[in-house]
């Protein structure tokens, strides 16, 4: 199962990417898990990273469409995959399709997250408490939100005319538990 969670940070996309890839024991390709992983490698990119991340400016679409194709290709991915922060740009959506059409595969699902931004200001403002993520500031947040709505919810759009058969919008204010019976009830329908 290949599957594609859109939706603006804090909407909760990670939490239920964790539990689906846990149900489906598939990998949860998350670039930012992926990135801050990199962070604690000591090394140039590291730095730029850091520089990048704390801005609240988003990596290239080089090297995240590096990082995500050597993941994909990985006998980690060979029953399937999440997607989770990816794609967040035009560029990177027509490297995706370009991949997916080189490696003969396509998307079984692309779940959007639909969060009002009072909510997810709200609750990156909670995990910045709870977690002491550097990336989780009212400064940082605003401008991840902004990209997003510049940058990445074009992209969703795109996504959901291409994809419109299994394309499903999800109400991200809902319980977490809520949302994944959602999910869940989703994917056994395209099972059928």
């Amino acid at each position: 199962m290949k599957i594609v969670f859109f939706g603006p940070p804090g909407s909760g996309k990670g939490t239920q990417a964790n539990l689906l890839a846990d149900q489906l024991c598939i990998p949860h390709l998350s670039t930012g898990d992926i990135l801050r992983k990199k962070l604690k490698n000591e090394d140039d990119l590291q730095s730029q990273l850091k520089e990048t991340l704390s801005s609240g400016n988003l990596v290239s679409d080089d090297l995240l469409n590096q990082i995500i194709a050597e993941r994909i290709l990985s006998n980690e991915c060979a029953n399937g995959f999440i997607l989770d922060g990816y794609p967040r740009t035009m560029s990177q959506s027509d490297f995706l399709f370009s991949f997916m059409e080189k490696n003969n595969f396509s998307l079984d699902i692309i779940f959007d997250f639909k969060l009002d931004f009072k909510i997810v200001q709200q609750r990156i403002m909670n995990r910045y408490i709870e977690e002491k993520r550097a990336d989780d500031t009212i400064e940082v947040i605003k401008t991840r939100l902004n990209k997003y709505i510049k940058e990445t919810h074009p992209v969703s759009k795109f996504f959901s005319n291409q994809f419109s058969s299994n394309y499903f919008s999800i109400d991200a204010s809902l319980e977490i538990s809520e949302i994944q019976k959602e999910l869940i009830k989703i994917l056994k329908k395209g099972e059928n």
